[in-house]
């Protein structure tokens, strides 16, 4: 995105004139900023161009707040797929919310948005810290969740008959988007009503936050799965370890568990195409070389090489081929034409890792980026969602976090980290190799 079109600049509802009934701890005011660059030559480049640093607000606790809390009660909803860290979520913004700011009414809104809307009739559960003591050790959310877009007026509707002033928003782009929609309805209506999201991706693919949580968990649990395909590859004669990952349009997952394990050789993503040509006789000459190969595919990588029927889900995400099971059948069939006798193993452990408890560093995580997210809804901030750059908690517009996916640079540093650490061939996506030194450059594996 150009530096002229970052507008960073996050929404307030008013005046913050509430003195904070936090005693400990150590406030930010609102001139705190986070630079949006990391490096001098992105800095001075952009000084250059338009003679001004952009930068993202601080999170955490201001020293004046908008709401009474006294008078405040407060919504949470996860929408979209489960992933690990909800309910650390889920627990440390009822904690903080009671515990920091003395706020006793908090209403959990049970399958996403539909437990806002009237017509599916879900009763909210209201939490407290007695209901959410323990859940941190779960996986999934204690909430439910749901996709699918609902009817924006009557949630709305909703808020104001129950009469909640601050809604915490926790999913991934569609949920953002719904969030987003959310605010500009009540901006419509003049109403004070906050709307703060929380990051929840498991593809760790939200624009202008550096990381969301559960991909730390993720990528960790994926580590196993790879140890078992390449124990399974190096027990068979021309064995073959298939590991199938999450990673719809981002390959983040498949890039950081390849980086996490010395084990891979080649590593599929979305962001870099490929071509059966090219990439069968680069594995064939490769198990021919060393006896045995791993590969890593996210779910979203080679989805022009199947023939898709266009469906779309709930949440309007087109409907994905499996990859894993094509590349399955057809590097079956390409060494079965080739005369070559080849032992393959698939593992795909998708939902395994999506219901995991999250790892401790992750539960770190969730509570920082809970608390902060309390922090800013009771500060009056509205339409944003708690990020995380260059090591601190920021606000993010929405409008921004949702302008674009977050994706892999082909030409950036982690797919060239990948590249050395893998020896696979950065181009996979040209004509059919059949030299026998194509793999040349490959590094033996143990």
């Amino acid at each position: 995105m150009e530096i002229e079109a970052l507008n960073l600049e996050i929404e307030k509802l008013g005046r913050c004139s509430v003195p904070s009934p936090m005693t400990k701890g150590q406030f930010v005011k609102d001139e705190d900023r986070v630079l949006y660059h990391c490096t001098l030559k992105e800095a001075e480049t952009c000084i250059d161009a338009c003679k001004s640093l952009p930068s993202f607000e601080m999170a955490g606790p201001r020293e004046k707040i908008y709401f009474d809390p006294s008078k405040l009660k407060c919504g949470i909803v996860t929408c979209g797929g489960i992933c690990p860290g909800l309910n650390d979520v889920i627990r440390a913004i009822v904690l903080s919310l009671h515990y920091h700011y003395q706020v006793s009414t908090v209403f959990g809104f049970r399958y996403g948005y539909e437990g806002i809307s009237p017509r599916y009739r879900h009763v909210p559960l209201e939490l407290n810290p007695k209901i959410v003591e323990d859940i941190h050790e779960k996986g999934g959310t204690i909430l439910g969740s749901s996709r699918g877009p609902q009817d924006i007026s009557e949630m709305v509707d909703a808020l104001e008959r129950m009469n909640i002033r601050l809604l915490f928003t926790v999913g991934g782009d569609g949920t953002l988007r719904g969030a987003q929609a959310i605010s500009e309805e009540i901006g419509r209506r003049s109403l004070k009503i906050g709307v703060v999201g929380i990051p929840k991706t498991i593809d760790n693919d939200i624009s202008f936050v550096e990381q969301s949580f559960g991909f730390e968990t993720a990528v960790s649990a994926a580590r196993p799965c790879i140890s078992a395909a390449h124990v399974e590859a190096k027990g068979a004669r021309n064995g073959v370890g298939l590991v199938k990952l999450m990673g719809r349009e981002s390959g983040f997952i498949a890039a950081y568990a390849t980086l996490a394990s010395s084990d891979v050789n080649f590593c599929l993503v979305p962001e870099v195409p490929f071509t059966l040509e090219r990439f069968l006789p680069v594995l064939k000459e490769k198990i021919k070389r060393s006896t045995h190969s791993v590969i890593v595919v996210a779910e979203g990588a080679g989805q022009d090489l199947l023939n898709r029927d266009g469906d779309h889900d709930a949440s309007g995400n087109l409907r994905f081929g499996d990859i894993g099971l094509f590349l399955r059948d057809e590097i079956k069939a390409y060494f079965q034409r080739e005369g070559v006798e080849m032992h393959l193993k698939y593992i795909d452990p998708s939902y395994v890792i999506r219901s995991v408890p999250a790892n401790p560093k992750d539960s770190v995580f969730c509570l920082l980026l809970g608390h902060n997210a309390v922090h800013a809804g009771m500060a009056g901030r509205t339409n944003m969602v708690v990020g995380y750059w260059d090591s601190e908690y920021t606000h993010v517009p929405i409008p921004m976090a949702v302008s674009k996916r977050k994706r892999i640079d082909p030409d950036g540093r982690l797919w060239s980290s990948v590249v050395e650490s893998t020896g696979q061939p950065r181009d996979l996506a040209g004509p059919c190799v059949t030299d026998e030194n194509v793999c040349a450059s490959v590094p033996e594996k143990p």
